[in-house]
């Protein structure tokens, strides 16, 4: 039996939360097409029968921190790669490498676990377009395996996984075969609701919105989860792009948010959203922790 954990490292939208939902097989983390969109690391569990369990570690995509938020969350995934007995490092194919891969390759340079090299997003280029790619970072970095896939249809899924285990050690499982993730319902509630603000406010918002969730009620006689979440915006500008005209914005990320949240929860929900303005809130330390972004410098 192989047992260990393979940390998910890359650039910000390189896919690795697609990838994690897709190993696991249910959606432990959020997703959107806005980059940062994982700010905590997230752990989800997949046992290979008469194999072993693989835990996959996803992390906040690496980037140049602006706010004490973004420096939080590259200090996360930076230390996941030192808890791990093996790290994909994630490339999205379907964009030219700058200098935020170049970083990237100097981030795994000095590991002493192995380093898989995931190339994602083949599904959106020529096929002629990747042998140069996996030649250019052939050159750059001894890799233990190099595989490309898309995360987005399972391409070559399967074939990661098989070199995941290959590489782990033997060991017993980690967790009970019937775990799946770390992350507490109170969380998960609030990320269902940040994602749908991301995918509904499209480009007219920023990623600089967080998600509290104030008070979390579980089900009484009534069967019903009762969620009071305020969405925080930075500006007063941004205030009236999630309420939207007469309501309509918020009406329609709580209606996807509930709708999501009652298949996860199986049970009724009532959802109560509420927008409050809070200027600098990124470079906030008590809300940040409250937001499960861990200060690692103390």
């Amino acid at each position: 039996m192989k047992a260990g954990c393979v940390a998910l490292l890359g650039r910000p939208n390189a896919g690795k939360s697609t990838l994690l939902n897709r190993i696991v097989g249910e959606k432990v983390a959020i997703v959107s097409n806005k980059p940062q969109t994982t700010r905590t690391r997230i752990i989800g569990v997949k046992n290979y029968d008469g194999e072993g369990q693989v835990v996959f570690v996803d992390t906040p995509g690496v980037h140049k921190p602006m706010h004490r938020m973004n420096r939080r969350m590259v200090d996360v995934a930076l230390e996941s790669m030192r808890e791990v007995e093996v790290v994909a490092l994630l490339v999205d194919v379907s964009v030219k490498p700058g200098p935020g891969d170049r970083y990237m390759l100097d981030v795994v340079k000095d590991l002493t676990v192995p380093v898989i090299l995931v190339l994602n997003k083949v599904d959106l280029i020529a096929k002629n377009r990747l042998l140069p790619i996996i030649a250019h970072y052939q050159r750059q970095h001894a890799f233990a395996e190099f595989v490309p896939i898309s995360a987005a249809d399972g391409t070559n899924v399967d074939v990661l996984e098989t070199l995941f285990l290959k590489h782990l050690p033997e060991g017993e499982p980690m967790y009970p075969l019937d775990y799946l993730t770390d992350q507490p319902e109170r969380f998960y509630a609030a990320e269902i609701v940040r994602e749908k603000v991301l995918q509904l406010t499209h480009d007219e918002l920023p990623h600089s919105t967080a998600v509290v969730v104030d008070k979390f009620e579980e089900p009484g006689d009534d069967r019903t989860l009762k969620l009071y979440c305020t969405i925080l915006v930075e500006r007063e500008s941004q205030k009236p792009i999630v309420v939207g005209k007469g309501g309509a914005m918020i009406k329609q990320i709580g209606t996807a948010a509930r709708a999501e949240l009652i298949a996860h929860f199986g049970t009724k929900v009532y959802l109560d959203l509420h927008v409050k303005v809070k200027s600098e809130w990124r470079n906030d330390d008590r809300l940040l922790d409250e937001l499960g972004l861990q200060n690692r410098e103390r």
